[in-house]
């Protein structure tokens, strides 16, 4: 099987020849393990499933800041990866003097009909990050934005509805090619919980997704959402709406078991290498049989890419990493 036939039949809920895998790395982590391995190539050759063409925009406009195409500006100094907002540009609960960007304009981080014909085995993936809730605080700063849902709901209905405008142009400019599925990228989960609460959730963040989901799905591809916390209680209003592939999937916040019992059926879940205790903490070995217990618990009857919880950063030993490669590699 090729690395996309094992994705498409997981997402399926059918068994495959071994268990799909991803392996992300922060930029710090990747130059640490390829110092470690002696291989500046070694991602090339871990043999992940996913192939993953992120919308671009971001420019230098200063030395370690970078502007996004909604003008925002990040300070990467110290996170290099994603940073933190610079400064909010909504100062107040109105879209007064803000032009939102022409979404036709947005540039890609790679052409995606290129993108598609370089990646005939992977499964293709075209992700929008910061998608509604994170797109709205990064604007209006995450404190004003989540006393804006209380004190002017309306000013956050039309960001809302603004930004999802933004995102259906981006979708249906991903969905003219041979891509298989659309992952948004917006963390609403805490370590305990929600940020906002379901209540807020179902009146401003709901209806925007269920207008993108049924967007996707009406186009016959998958679904994938990747929220960072503890969102849980979401998965059946999610599965309802259409959600194929749910990521990060925390297993300090959510017990795996219970998950692939009460959920697998309908969700796809990808992660489940705890990147907060197993990978810094665990021993090489720990770690590998970490991934193997992962991989009999949740993986069976297809529904399970085995993947850390996030992107690896700098604090995971690289010799830990090692392990994890070749605990995927030798199913």
């Amino acid at each position: 099987m090729t690395e996309r036939e094992r994705v498409l039949e997981a997402v399926a809920h059918r068994d495959t020849d071994i268990v799909p895998y991803q392996l992300d790395f922060t930029q710090r982590a990747a130059e640490q393990t390829a110092e470690y391995l002696g291989d500046p190539e070694f991602m090339d050759k871990i043999g992940n499933h996913l192939a993953i063409n992120d919308w671009g925009g971001f420019v230098e406009v200063r030395p370690g800041f970078y502007q996004d195409h909604f003008g925002v500006v990040w300070n990467r100094t110290v996170d290099k990866d994603i940073g933190v907002v610079d400064e909010y540009l909504l100062k107040e609960p109105n879209l007064a003097g803000y032009e939102f960007p022409d979404p036709h304009q947005c540039p890609v981080s790679e052409d995606i009909g290129e993108f598609v014909r370089r990646n005939q085995n992977r499964y293709r993936v075209v992700s929008i990050g910061f998608a509604v809730f994170e797109r709205a605080w990064t604007l209006r700063g995450m404190e004003n934005l989540l006393m804006d849902m209380y004190l002017h709901p309306a000013f956050v209905d039309e960001l809302i509805e603004r930004i999802t405008d933004y995102n259906v142009v981006l979708i249906n400019r991903a969905l003219a090619y041979d891509t298989d599925c659309i992952r948004f990228g917006d963390d609403w989960g805490m370590q305990r919980g929600l940020i906002f609460g379901k209540k807020l959730w179902d009146r401003f963040i709901k209806p925007a997704y269920s207008r993108m989901f049924r967007l996707v799905k009406e186009s016959g591809k998958d679904v994938m959402l990747h929220s960072c916390g503890d969102v849980k209680e979401l998965f059946p209003d999610l599965i309802d709406m259409g959600l194929d592939i749910f990521n990060t999937f925390q297993p300090e916040l959510m017990d795996p078991e219970l998950m692939k019992r009460e959920y697998g059926r309908h969700l796809t879940f990808y992660g489940g290498i705890s990147t907060q205790r197993v990978l810094p903490f665990a021993t090489p070995e720990e770690v590998k049989q970490n991934v193997r217990e992962m991989i009999a618990k949740v993986g069976n009857g297809g529904g399970y890419i085995v993947a850390p919880t996030h992107s690896m950063p700098p604090d995971i030993p690289p010799a830990n990493i090692a392990a994890f490669i070749e605990a995927v590699q030798n199913q």
